[in-house]
């Protein structure tokens, strides 16, 4: 398996839990503090699970992302990060929206945050995947 793909995936790991924790530990705290019957208590939380997921999303985010790869630069991570964002959030965000009693508001949070989200880890990967020949010009 290519180095790569491995410090890729790792670098997408750290942004998932770090812009995870900004998005949904401070940004939409109050939201969520709104609908408290929806939402496990904190104490309850199984937060080992978002570490799973982070790990997996990671990995196969960054592998697609490198069996792809053109050397296109910024835009070519920029581009990625859209794609898969829409695959990923709307469903998330609206489905949701659609089976639970969440505001409209939050599913639009979850929508914009999580596009975001994948457009700075596929950026990310595109300056982790930049020859080194590239990366010293």
């Amino acid at each position: 398996m290519n180095k790569k793909v491995w410090i890729g995936a790792g670098v997408v790991f750290v942004l998932f839990a770090v812009l995870d924790f900004v998005v949904h530990g401070v940004l939409l705290s109050s939201e969520y503090a709104k609908m408290p019957d929806l939402f496990r208590p904190m104490e309850e939380m199984k937060m080992w699970i978002f570490f799973v997921t982070y790990a997996f999303v990671a990995y196969f985010f960054t592998l697609i992302f490198s069996k792809g790869y053109e050397n296109k630069g910024i835009a070519e991570g920029v581009r990625y990060g859209v794609y898969v964002g829409f695959m990923m959030t709307v469903p998330m965000a609206y489905g949701t929206y659609g089976s639970m009693p969440i505001t409209y508001a939050l599913a639009l949070q979850w929508f914009l945050y999580g596009m975001l989200e994948f457009i700075i880890c596929g950026v990310a990967l595109a300056i982790v995947f930049k020859p080194k020949a590239a990366a010293a010009t």
